[in-house]
């Protein structure tokens, strides 16, 4: 039954998505209407600096204290798009205590300090969603929260972070350099002024924090996760992927070990060209699932900008609005298989290991003799390019095996006089 009985809402933050999100909500405010049973109010809007102008906004919504917008005791929803952990740690409890349902994007503070939140929540009857914290219009927390939980999730992998695919993937297409690619990102305004939380990974671990934590049921830190970035992998790793057809990612890649424990990464992978995983191009972004029941899943689109992440945040405002009306609640964190954490160095897979060697007989031989003696069996071993300077560039394919046996083997080699500093090595996903 529609009532003209608004509910109230409170924007925390009004950058590129936070003013998306603010005009979208006056501008289709009949479509909203008709889609939740009640009208919506945008009744303040919390920034830094309230007289900066924010065209098609108007001014009198804004205010500097976040604090006593969300305490005001009539707020009904409060969007969060400050982002990072504080304020807005504080300013999302403050608004569960005085009773408003949370939409948010913040995945650092979700994978740091997700538990406190959902806790607050369930203590207080409230929602809090989160669709956009995890590759923005991508409809994937709810598949995962609420679609799939008859099922048993046993991997989740993706490219969750839109501006290494970016630069990964240039520099497939044009052979480029990672430094050259990243200044045409930043010029683009696909990567920002200092770019460490996209090509170190830590905003593709937060991202698989999250995703892991739906996945299993367990409750899994930004900490938990093995993090690395893309700033190592050269031209080189690239031409060598390309002969094996193969791509490489930033592969987020949270699964379920033999022992029932959940291995928690964020890696460059190569990924074979028969995955679909290795098609997705530029900044785009994708979550591939595997399931018992329903087997392969994949959603795909973009990852990140006002509009798409505009999108998922306002789904979600959508969803809590209508919880709302009809005093219901939706599900909140499900944590009940409590699975440890895989120690990374007990994970396994199959490895690229890239190596300069000196050009002389039976060096090959003492190369393949330290992967036997750590246990590892070689799938293929190449020479990459001409021999140069009596020096031989050769790429090693293992088999599955172990971090702990793949770490041990490089430092054996390295050790070697006839191997030269600056052993690499790269994941390789199974088709």
């Amino acid at each position: 039954m529609t009532t003209s009985v608004p509910l109230k809402v409170a924007l925390l933050g009004c950058g590129v998505v936070g003013s998306q999100v603010a005009r979208l909500l006056i501008t289709h405010e009949e479509d909203f209407r008709a889609r939740i049973g009640r009208p919506l109010e945008l009744v303040g809007i919390a920034v830094r600096d309230a007289t900066k102008p924010r065209p098609g906004i108007d001014p009198a919504l804004f205010t500097t204290d976040g604090l006593a917008l969300v305490q005001r005791g009539d707020i009904d929803l409060v969007i969060e798009l400050v982002g990072g952990m504080e304020p807005a740690r504080s300013l999302i409890l403050a608004a569960i205590e005085a009773g408003a349902s949370v939409v948010t994007a913040n995945k650092a503070l979700l994978a740091e300090d997700g538990g406190s939140i959902y806790a607050a929540a369930a203590a207080a009857g409230v929602d809090v969603y989160y669709e956009a914290a995890v590759a923005g219009a991508i409809p994937i927390i709810r598949p995962l929260r609420e679609s799939l939980v008859g099922d048993e999730v046993t991997a989740v992998k993706g490219i969750v972070n839109g501006t290494t695919n970016f630069i990964l993937d240039k520099m497939h297409t044009d052979a480029a350099s990672f430094s050259d690619v990243l200044a045409e990102a930043q010029a683009l305004g696909f990567a920002e002024a200092d770019p460490t939380a996209d090509v170190e990974g830590f905003d593709a671990a937060a991202k698989a924090a999250i995703l892991a934590s739906l996945a299993f049921h367990t409750r899994v830190r930004l900490s938990d996760v093995d993090r690395e970035g893309i700033t190592g992998i050269s031209p080189q790793d690239i031409a060598a992927a390309h002969e094996m057809g193969c791509v490489i990612k930033l592969l987020a890649n949270c699964s379920l070990s033999a022992d029932g424990t959940i291995a928690v990464g964020v890696h460059p992978t190569m990924v074979p060209l028969s995955h679909p995983l290795a098609a997705i191009p530029g900044a785009y972004n994708a979550v591939f699932i595997e399931s018992r029941y329903a087997g392969r899943l994949m959603f795909m689109g973009p990852g990140a900008g006002g509009s798409p992440t505009a999108s998922a945040v306002l789904g979600d405002l959508v969803t809590a609005a209508r919880n709302r009306a009809r005093g219901a609640l939706g599900p909140g964190e499900s944590v009940y298989s409590a699975r440890g954490i895989t120690p990374a160095d007990e994970v396994s897979s199959r490895y690229y290991v890239s190596l300069v060697v000196r050009d002389e007989p039976g060096v090959l031989a003492q190369v393949a003799a330290s992967f036997a003696a750590q246990g590892i069996s070689l799938q293929a071993v190449r020479q990459d390019g001409a021999v140069v300077e009596s020096r031989a560039h050769l790429g090693v394919m293992t088999h599955v095996a172990t971090h702990a046996q793949v770490v041990a083997t490089v430092a054996d080699l390295e050790a070697m006089p006839h191997v030269e500093p600056g052993v690499t090595l790269i994941r390789v996903e199974a088709a």
